[in-house]
């Protein structure tokens, strides 16, 4: 029962975070981002933020500097969106599962055109 209630409030998180970062958030450092996933901890104390940024390592740099910046304005907006009792801690992490997959197709793709050049 309990598990259900971090993964709704993982979601419910998740889906704020992405609305207040793309409409409200208004630093020019961050570019395109995507919330990808929000694990909760046990205790609803600690909210661990994976997000998606496109761009080059700068770009992705200075992007989760300013999200690190924007913290504290995060934590507010969604203590005043969601009852909770305590609010999260928000700490972000680069999501690179997408990179990865696209690296392992481009590969896969490499691969698949190298077989047929040699037929």
């Amino acid at each position: 029962m309990a598990r259900i209630r971090v993964s709704r409030v993982g979601e419910q998180i998740k889906k704020e975070l992405s609305q207040i970062i793309q409409q409200e958030i208004k630093d020019p450092r961050i570019g395109f981002v995507t919330v990808t996933t929000v694990e909760m901890s046990g205790d609803l104390q600690i909210a661990k933020v994976f997000v998606s940024v496109f761009g080059n390592p700068d770009e992705k740099q200075q992007t989760m500097a300013a999200l690190e910046k924007a913290t504290g304005y995060m934590r507010s907006e969604i203590g005043k969106r969601i009852r909770l009792r305590y609010i999260p801690e928000l700490i972000f992490v680069m999501d690179e599962s997408l990179e990865h997959s696209e690296h392992i197709n481009r590969l896969l793709n490499d691969v698949h055109i190298d077989d047929a050049e040699k037929k």
